[in-house]
């Protein structure tokens, strides 16, 4: 198989990125690779609102692997059967996200460009398929979910000085808050005096957690 695209996003390395799509509102643009920047390729695509992505955990490529793995959402002290997580560490380093389509549009010189929402990818993530989501036969409200049954842990509240966040793109401030008020923070850290740095959108974000309050320390431009 060979990558048909590659994703541009905010995140330049893992730290920090949504545990999964479409939890935080992150922008991502989606470029083809040269032999498939073709605009027939992509004809009616604009027609739904969501779409699949199938693409490579680029960052966890390995020639072994383990039957089971720590999730988070256990808190990384309990092992599941790797077929029963979503870790990116598996026999095949394929990952599979349903993001939303903003809109679909040509460029003279890079083909059709889709931009998206909800991203959890790294910058660069190759691509391997596109597919149309389809609500009829893709959502399954009423299906069990294991032992990821439990709701999503409490939101923290984030404080971060105005003078801050106006370091960013406008369009980019909402998704930031939202993002760290999800904890980015790996669920066994919980050390309350260490300062935590992220990578995000051409920034460095650094922030420190105290119980249920994430203090945003600084925003610097990366070098």
């Amino acid at each position: 198989m060979h990558p048909i695209a590659h994703i541009e996003t905010c995140f330049p390395t893992k730290f920090g990125i949504p545990r999964q799509a479409g939890i935080v509102n992150t922008p991502g643009r989606i470029v083809f690779e040269p032999p498939y920047r073709v605009a027939e390729a992509v004809r009616g695509l604009e027609g739904f609102d969501y779409i699949w992505l199938l693409w490579q955990f680029s960052e966890a490529v390995r020639t072994d692997w383990s039957p089971t793995v720590r999730p988070p959402r256990l808190g990384g002290n309990e092992r599941m059967g790797v077929f029963a997580t979503r870790s990116p560490f598996r026999p095949n380093p394929i990952g599979l996200s349903s993001v939303k389509l903003i809109s679909v549009e040509q460029d003279s010189q890079l083909g059709p460009l889709l931009y998206i929402s909800g991203a959890d990818l790294m910058d660069g993530t190759p691509i391997y398929d596109i597919k149309p989501y389809l609500p009829y036969t893709d959502s399954h409200p009423e299906a069990r979910s294991g032992f990821a049954t439990r709701p999503a842990d409490q939101l923290l509240q984030v404080d971060c000085h105005s003078a801050l966040l106006d370091k960013l793109p406008d369009n980019l401030r909402q998704p930031l808050l939202d993002l760290l008020a999800h904890d980015p923070r790996p669920q066994y850290q919980h050390d309350p005096s260490r300062i935590y740095g992220m990578a995000f959108a051409g920034c460095d974000i650094h922030f420190r957690v105290n119980g249920n309050i994430l203090l945003v320390t600084e925003i610097e431009l990366a070098p």
